[in-house]
């Protein structure tokens, strides 16, 4: 008996195993679907798709800075001791690039080797979050990449305009252990700048402050929320006197980007 290209296909859909371990099933079993699917449940190369519903909050985070263009992926697992493992890594790093050099979508081109990897390693394994900036000629650009157990698990890339790699590298730390949600003050949400007024007025009433007051402290409060989410208005980690605005001086953040596993 035999099969075609799209039978392998099948067997994958049915049964989650990777293509080389399909077609390999199809050979030992002369074609025959049923049988091959028997024998990839006997191999233990069936139980992938058992996996799918487990937690997968560990991983790796890998960047790789190619001229102006930087790649961050996210390669999410369920323990730290797949994550730490060298064939893990190694994936992760080849999936930055293929993003660094085609794109986010070059994603695409590994999904035979993540269904295998799978496999081999048992567990939930998935694409996390993809990032690629490509920097204006001109701007620098840099990255920071906290190592927990071997493996990335904290990444920043920033894009600087009018800045030093030195400076963009040393914002790029501050950044991963800051983790601001936003750029600028003006950046956040109206909306949610708004239910954030509202949760500070509660509290302040709740104090039992004088209601002539309660505007100017809200508006203090307030100032100190945009401390936490906002870049910009975030104290230097290195030097809490002054902020980033300040660091910055004439330079200016274009864009900057934070993968951090869980």
């Amino acid at each position: 008996m035999t099969f075609t290209a799209k039978d392998v296909q099948a067997l994958r859909q049915a049964t989650g195993a990777g293509m080389m371990d399909s077609k390999k099933a199809l050979q030992v079993t002369a074609g025959d679907m049923e049988a091959a699917k028997l024998w990839l449940r006997e191999q233990g190369l069936a139980a992938s798709a058992k996996r799918d519903d487990r937690d997968n909050t560990q991983g790796a985070v890998d960047i790789v800075v190619d001229g102006q263009v930087a790649a961050m992926v996210e390669l999410k697992c369920e323990t730290d001791f797949v994550a730490s493992s060298d064939q893990f890594k190694r994936e992760a790093n080849e999936l930055a690039r293929a993003v660094a050099a085609r794109g986010v979508d070059a994603t695409s081109e590994r999904s035979e080797q993540l269904d295998d990897l799978k496999l081999t390693l048992k567990e939930n394994i998935e694409l996390g979050r993809v990032v690629r900036i490509e920097a204006a000629d001109g701007n620098v650009l840099d990255e920071y990449l906290h190592q927990q157990g071997g493996r990335g698990v904290n990444g920043v890339v920033v894009e600087l305009a009018g800045g030093t790699a030195e400076l963009a590298h040393d914002i790029a730390v501050h950044i991963a252990f800051a983790r601001p949600a936003y750029l600028r003050r003006e950046d956040v949400p109206a909306d949610v700048v708004e239910a954030e007024r509202r949760t500070l007025e509660t509290i302040t009433r709740n104090e039992g402050k004088p209601e002539q007051a309660m505007a100017k402290i809200v508006e203090g409060r307030l100032g100190g929320y945009f401390k936490t989410v906002a870049l910009y208005d975030q104290p230097y980690a290195k030097d809490d006197k002054q902020t980033i605005a300040q660091l910055l001086g004439d330079a200016q953040i274009v864009e900057f980007a934070q993968v951090e596993i869980g």
